[in-house]
């Protein structure tokens, strides 16, 4: 099957970089969004973007450690085919479309990358209200950090052609793209993601069988986790235990820059939705509270300037 015309449901964090990555690497591209007010807050996302793919491509002129694999085939670019790239990021940027319709986005969509919310009723409603206005052709993905695709399968009307495809954040640059099918997945529309998640510039990581988490979040959130509950239950500050991680293993991030990396609202919505969450007195409860009151002030991460750090 050829893909075309691609719709990202959602212009979050990742729904924006998905849109412009693959309006980037020659798709036609559309974003769906609830409202007009949300349509205002994914347009800034994407200037954001625009700007950190051409500041990229231009530091890879001189400096060979900004080379990002997701922006270009080599690290060893010529100047004049940068040029050209940076151009690109332009016209991909400002080709993409944005729709509040679900007729308009959706009635001619050969992939839709579901990206909203990490809430099943919500994406059973969404599944629900588009079942019906997609092309017989077109592919259903979920990019669903840690929910499993058969548990959503059947509320899109279509579970031969859906399946999830996962990115990781900033995906220019950390560009694995990750396809998990269900039993029910037809082998074409299998590789048919496979295919159109390279043809972006991403690197495809096929999976054999359904996982939570994945393979990036099963070992991820654990982490992300246990340092959520080290401050909850006022161990160390947001600042020791990053330095914990940094100095004892050499990464470049701790956990809580990792978490304004992904967003708040997302951290949030996966522990908010385990059982553990629900008795009184947890860990998991305590996390839940202290994310959320970030969240309700607006401090959800690093595209809202400020999260447990402020940009």
């Amino acid at each position: 099957m050829e893909i075309k015309n691609v719709v990202v449901a959602g212009g979050g964090v990742l729904g924006s970089q998905i849109a412009l990555q693959s309006a980037y690497k020659g798709f036609n591209v559309s974003i769906w969004l609830r409202s007009e007010a949300s349509a205002e807050r994914a347009r800034p996302k994407l200037e954001r973007l625009r700007g950190i793919y051409k500041q990229t491509l231009q530091a890879m002129k001189t400096d060979p450690a900004a080379y990002c694999r997701g922006l270009a085939d080599s690290p060893d670019t010529p100047t004049e085919q940068l040029d050209a790239l940076i151009a690109k990021v332009d016209a991909a940027a400002d080709s993409i479309r944005f729709f509040t319709s679900e007729q308009e986005a959706f009635s001619d969509a050969d992939l839709v990358v579901e990206a909203i919310a990490e809430v099943i009723g919500e994406k059973e409603a969404f599944y629900g209200s588009i079942r019906n206005l997609l092309p017989q052709r077109a592919i259903l993905c979920t990019n669903s950090s840690t929910l499993l695709p058969s548990a959503m399968k059947e509320f899109t009307g279509r579970p031969d052609r859906f399946l999830a495809l996962h990115f990781a954040n900033n995906i220019w640059k950390n560009n694995t793209a990750e396809v998990m099918g269900t039993a029910k997945t037809s082998a074409e529309s299998y590789q048919a993601v496979v295919d159109f998640a390279r043809a972006i510039g991403m690197i495809p990581l096929e999976l054999k069988k359904e996982q939570p988490g994945y393979l990036l979040n099963s070992m991820l959130v654990p982490f992300l986790n246990a340092a959520e509950a080290l401050l909850a239950n006022d161990v160390a500050d947001v600042e020791t235990i990053d330095k914990a991680w940094m100095l004892g293993t050499g990464a470049p991030l701790g956990p809580f820059r990792i978490l304004d990396i992904v967003g708040l609202a997302t951290a949030y919505n996966i522990v908010a939705a385990s059982p553990a969450a629900q008795e009184p007195g947890s860990t998991a409860q305590r996390i839940a509270a202290l994310l959320k009151a970030k969240i309700d002030e607006g401090k959800t991460g690093i595209n809202a300037g400020e999260g447990f750090y402020r940009y």
